[in-house]
Order: C-alpha cells, then sequence, then structure tokens
C-alpha cells in the first residue's frame, strides 16, 4: 500500500471540484463527494480509515475485487430541514466512493470492517509467511 503525503494544493482542488458537483442537478438530483482517508501500514496488517461521520453503518459497502478494495456508500442529507435555511453550508451529501490497491501479501480471506463513532476502519491482515525477519550471519 502506498503512502501519500498531504499536498494542500491538491486537497483544495478536490474541495473546489466537490462544491462545483454539489449543485449538479444532472446525476438524478445526487451529489458527490470524497471523504478523508489515512492509511498506514503495521508490522501485521495494513490500516485504512476513513472519515464517514453521519453514514449509518448500513449506507456503507466494502468490496474486494481481485487487488482492488472499494468503499462507497451514501450520506443523505438531514430530511428535517431545507437546504435553503442554512446561511453556510460545509459539509457535503451524496453518494461516495474510494477504491484501493491491495499489497500482494495480504491475506484476502481474513479482512475485517469496523464503523464506529463516524470513523470506518479496514484491518487488512499480511500473509504469515510474508512477514520475515533478519536473520543474523555469522562471518568466520
Amino acid at each position: 500500500m502506498l503512502i501519500t503525503k498531504f499536498n494542500p494544493v491538491k486537497d483544495l482542488e478536490s474541495r473546489l471540484m466537490q462544491a462545483l458537483r454539489y449543485k449538479d442537478d444532472e446525476n438524478d438530483g445526487f451529489s458527490y463527494f470524497t471523504p478523508s482517508v489515512n492509511t498506514k501500514e503495521g508490522k501485521y496488517a495494513y490500516h485504512i480509515e476513513v472519515d464517514l461521520p453521519g453514514v449509518k453503518k448500513e449506507d456503507i459497502h466494502v468490496d474486494l475485487n481481485e487487488d482492488m478494495i472499494t468503499i462507497s456508500g451514501e450520506r443523505n442529507f438531514k430530511q428535517s430541514t431545507q437546504e435553503d435555511e442554512y446561511y453556510k453550508m460545509e459539509s457535503f451529501y451524496g453518494k461516495f466512493q474510494r477504491s484501493f490497491n491491495i499489497p500482494e501479501n495480504a491475506d484476502r480471506e481474513n479482512i475485517e470492517a469496523n464503523s464506529e463513532n463516524g470513523v470506518l476502519e479496514i484491518v487488512i491482515p499480511k500473509l504469515k509467511e510474508a512477514i520475515k525477519e533478519t536473520k543474523k550471519i555469522e562471518v568466520k
């Protein structure tokens, strides 16, 4: 899994694109947003953390297809309020999808996903034989 460093210009560009898509009526009234993601590699597993505040567990889908894991779903606008009641709205609503390549040493059979407090955490264990320790060889 590759680590991507934070790029403020790219982040700003992404947020501007989200703002432009928010008012897009060509997609059956749905807008799209890109949730923030943190990825890390531990000694025994890879971790993907996705910020999804306000998204119910049943609205999150995690699919594995060969070497690609895809996280998708939808965050719905609050039904009790109207969009024109807000002075300023920075939250994004609508459909989302993020995809990640899975490394060769990933244990595809034991991937786990857990959503708690608005954060989806996916744990992708590493295959045991892929974890190799350095062996000291005595020089004679």
